[in-house]
């Protein structure tokens, strides 16, 4: 009889990985990790397409297309509609947290001018390196006047941005933060708006003429 060849040895099958709609990985016996790159160009891909095709362009299959990922690996980051509008606003306080850079603000003990140039800069940049951000700012905004639970998700997102302001207008002198926030908020979102989106939009400010219109804003609401 011929000689019986002999089997090779039999390797332990791999556990299978599954992903959560939170954009966490995970294998049975594991503790689960999170896949923060995977995560954050999925959401990268997802604002892009927000700026530029608006919220109805926003598909999990125009994301995989966009981020140049296999068809189906959005889905496995955030499995519904919400879990990805959720991911792109996480991502997008992120990434604005960069560019407003709130953290870099000269030392309030330099007063409101010191003030007014940080933020003068902050906003400048919003409308000329962060214009796309603001308009896929806008689309989530708008699409959370009809998603109450993404509107508490995108609410506390930028209820830290507040917190940081109020702290600097208390800083230079504000009797009423909370209130000057509203006001100092409802003046640099009317400008962005403005000119990134409505009828300004031909012409971005200059640096020196947004510094200036800050410094009006907070004359009148410190009395300097």
């Amino acid at each position: 009889m011929p000689e019986r060849t002999p089997r090779a040895p039999r390797t332990p099958s791999t556990p299978r990985t599954t992903t959560s709609s939170t954009g966490t990985t995970s294998t049975p016996g594991t503790t689960s990790t999170p896949t923060a790159s995977r995560a954050d160009l999925v959401a990268d891909a997802a604002l892009a397409l927000l700026a530029e095709r608006g919220m109805r362009g926003l598909t999990h299959r125009a994301v995989d297309e966009a981020a140049g990922l296999p068809q189906g690996s959005t889905s496995n980051v955030a499995r519904t509609r919400q879990a990805l509008l959720e991911l792109a606003v996480r991502r997008h306080a992120e990434r604005e947290a960069r560019v407003l850079a709130l953290e870099e603000m000269p030392d309030p003990r330099g007063g409101p001018d010191a003030l007014a140039d940080g933020l003068a800069l902050a906003v400048h940049r919003s409308l000329t390196d962060g214009r796309d951000l603001l308009i896929a700012r806008y689309e989530l905004a708008l699409e959370a006047t009809r998603r109450p639970e993404l509107r508490a998700f995108y609410d506390a997102t930028g209820a830290v941005f507040q917190e940081q302001l109020a702290a600097l207008l208390g800083a230079v002198g504000s009797p009423d933060p909370a209130r000057h926030v509203l006001s100092l908020v409802a003046w640099a979102d009317g400008l962005m708006f403005s000119c990134a989106a409505g009828s300004f939009s031909a012409r971005v400010p200059s640096l020196a003429e947004v510094r200036q219109g800050v410094r009006e804003l907070l004359n009148g609401l410190l009395g300097g």
